[in-house]
């Protein structure tokens, strides 16, 4: 899953980028409104978040704007200030949650991973397919109750398929989605990690839709 981060204080961002990296997600991070509203109207992503006291652009302007022009991805706003009328205002705004500063990393990650769930229209932490399942909260694997240990990339991989159960997922999103800006978006990595994917799950876990991309079904249903 690929996130935005727009967080104006260096310690802050750096350190959530850090955090966020190691639990597995592809982060970017801006430092400013405007740099902040360019990203989130121009790559994809599958949550951001969202700090109210940005210089150059405030984030109730970028939210605002987001909004307007269709951007649907789920938002997490951060706000140091000790107000109702804030968290009113950035939830009016159409963000989806928000946190006070300060929190904890943990209640970050779980609400981002809430909202992710969402958006994908998956209310459980687990997701199933069959004899595959994957706890978000745990990032456990298993296939017919027994563990199955992956690589980070691989995890990432089955991960997105799996909050896109049943669609066809192109390669192009694959690589938009569980990798930053600077990879080799021309890279067969893809094809290396499903071809691994089903070397442990199963020749049928994952489906390639010639010319499409690839789709991963639930057998049982």
């Amino acid at each position: 899953m690929r996130l935005l981060i727009v967080e104006d204080e260096p310690t802050l961002g750096t350190q959530l980028k850090n955090t966020l990296e190691g639990a597995g997600y592809a982060v970017d991070l801006a430092t400013d409104g405007e740099d902040g509203h360019y990203l989130g109207t121009t790559e994809n992503y599958d949550a951001v978040i969202l700090d109210l006291g940005l210089p150059v652009m405030d984030g109730l302007t970028v939210l605002d704007k987001w909004r307007k022009e269709g951007k649907t991805f789920p938002v997490l706003v951060l706000t140091a200030r000790d107000s109702w009328s804030d968290k009113v205002a950035g939830l009016d705004s159409g963000a989806d949650d928000y946190l006070a500063k300060p929190f904890q990393t943990e209640e970050l990650i779980a609400r981002l991973r809430a909202l992710i769930r969402r958006a994908a229209g998956n209310a459980s932490a687990e997701m199933i397919a069959g004899d595959v399942r994957l706890d978000t909260r745990s990032g456990r694997v298993t296939l017919a109750g027994e563990p199955v240990k992956l690589t980070a990339q691989e995890y990432k991989l089955l991960s997105y398929l799996l909050h896109h159960k049943g669609k066809v997922v192109s390669r192009t999103e694959l690589i938009e989605h569980i990798y930053d800006q600077d990879f080799d978006r021309d890279s067969n990595t893809i094809e290396v990690f499903v071809t691994r994917i089903r070397k442990k799950l199963g020749a049928d876990v994952i489906t390639t839709i010639r010319g499409l991309g690839y789709s991963l079904d639930d057998p049982s249903g």
